[in-house]
């Protein structure tokens, strides 16, 4: 029987006989993914909740709040009877924002002097924020206009002329990609494989780590050497790498499983067909989950200790999803994070991910990326061989938590 087939057969056993180790590889990471699709699976946000104080209780503000509360992204949730109540209210977070609509504006506009009303919102919370700026904006500004209009008219301007009066210069702006501002395909699609990240990694950094702490690390690579803590002499490089690809196999099937049915139910489940190539998008992810499996047995090879692999593929894969340029722009981090963030994997296959799922950019944009993720893991998984041929001569060194 050839050493990867042996080792292979090896890790199904355990696998088998250890349900929570198959579970992290398998339903839990699905479940995950699941639980990231469902939370992002409206879409766009809705019917945030905001507050209403009206002072002026003129036809005029009754026909603000009625713009409010027809705008699709808002909820008049609340209504104040003074400023005291309103920030109260705003205070204990039962409302995102409180649109005042202040005393005497009917009569102001009525005078001739512009009137106003105040947003007051959370900016810490930069989406509720934004989006609910957008719509008051848009709501007050159609009632403005609405005034504007019907004064012209009455002055004798045709309506025409008087929609071109109001608004001279417009700024044309044009949605190229993620025309819908759509979440899920944004947000939900990109933080999928940056949880399946940190499975993969901790996957290949458990499997061959607990050989090192079991002290089985001999009996792994030399069947004969029943005895823990009997040094392997024997091991060569060639058995060393064929083991450990038997070993790390099955996590990384299983693993990439989830993250294609992922894949495909983001994309073709939900009816959202990519204007770029969804196939490469496949392999990307594919290879970016090969790529995380080394880097995680790698630093088991590397430091002989699970304990201190495990936290490594912490530090590396915890915050890849913040560096990886999708929340916040690499070009606006400073130098160091933005090389740091150009060294974590995430980020690469990020940009292959939105270049083709989302931009429809040419394959020759993203086919480099996918290639050197192969050749790193290729690299890595030579490298761990090599490390594990050595740990196999120093039994002294396994054991280590």
């Amino acid at each position: 029987m050839s050493v990867f087939v042996r080792s292979l057969r090896r890790e199904a056993r355990r696998l088998a006989s250890q349900r929570w180790e198959l579970a992290m590889v398998s339903w839990v990471p699905a479940l995950a993914a699941a639980l990231m699709w469902w939370i992002f699976s409206a879409g766009l946000p809705n019917r945030l909740p905001i507050g209403v104080l009206d002072e002026d209780h003129s036809a005029l503000s009754r026909q603000v709040e009625r713009f409010l509360e027809a705008s699709p992204g808002l909820q008049v949730a609340e209504r104040y009877a003074d400023a005291t109540e309103m920030d109260r209210a705003l205070v204990a977070g039962r409302v995102h924002a409180a649109v005042w609509i202040p005393r005497e504006l009917s009569r102001d506009l009525k005078q001739g002097r512009a009137g106003q009303v105040v947003l007051l919102h959370n900016a810490q919370r930069g989406t509720h924020s934004s989006l609910i700026q957008r719509d008051v904006r848009t709501a007050v500004g159609t009632v403005s206009a609405g005034i504007e209009l019907t004064a012209r008219a009455k002055r004798g301007e045709s309506a025409p002329t008087a929609r071109a009066h109001l608004d001279p210069v417009r700024a044309n702006t044009v949605a190229l990609f993620n025309t819908s501002s759509n979440y899920e395909q944004f947000l939900g699609a990109a933080l999928i494989p940056a949880l399946l990240h940190i499975f993969a990694m901790t996957a290949g950094a458990w499997t061959l780590g607990r050989e090192l702490r079991d002290r089985s690390l001999g009996e792994w690579l030399a069947p004969g050497a029943r005895t823990n803590g009997s040094a392997a002499t024997g091991t060569g490089w060639s058995d060393a790498a064929a083991a450990l690809a038997g070993k790390l196999l099955l996590p990384w099937a299983s693993l990439s499983v989830v993250g294609l049915l992922a894949l495909l139910g983001l994309t073709l489940g939900r009816g959202w067909h990519p204007a770029g190539s969804l196939l490469w998008v496949a392999v990307a992810l594919v290879l970016f989950l090969a790529l995380s499996v080394a880097m995680g047995a790698f630093l088991a090879a590397l430091t002989r200790s699970l304990r201190t692999a495990l936290s490594g593929t912490g530090f590396i894969t915890a915050p890849a999803f913040a560096f990886g340029g999708v929340g916040f722009p690499l070009v606006a981090m400073p130098a160091a994070a933005r090389t740091w963030a150009l060294a974590l994997p995430y980020t690469h296959y990020a940009r292959v991910q939105i270049e083709q799922l989302q931009m429809g950019a040419p394959l020759a944009y993203s086919m480099a990326t996918p290639l050197w993720m192969a050749v790193a893991a290729l690299a890595l998984l030579a490298a761990s061989a090599g490390l594990i041929g050595r740990a196999a001569k120093a039994p002294e060194s396994w054991g280590k938590r």
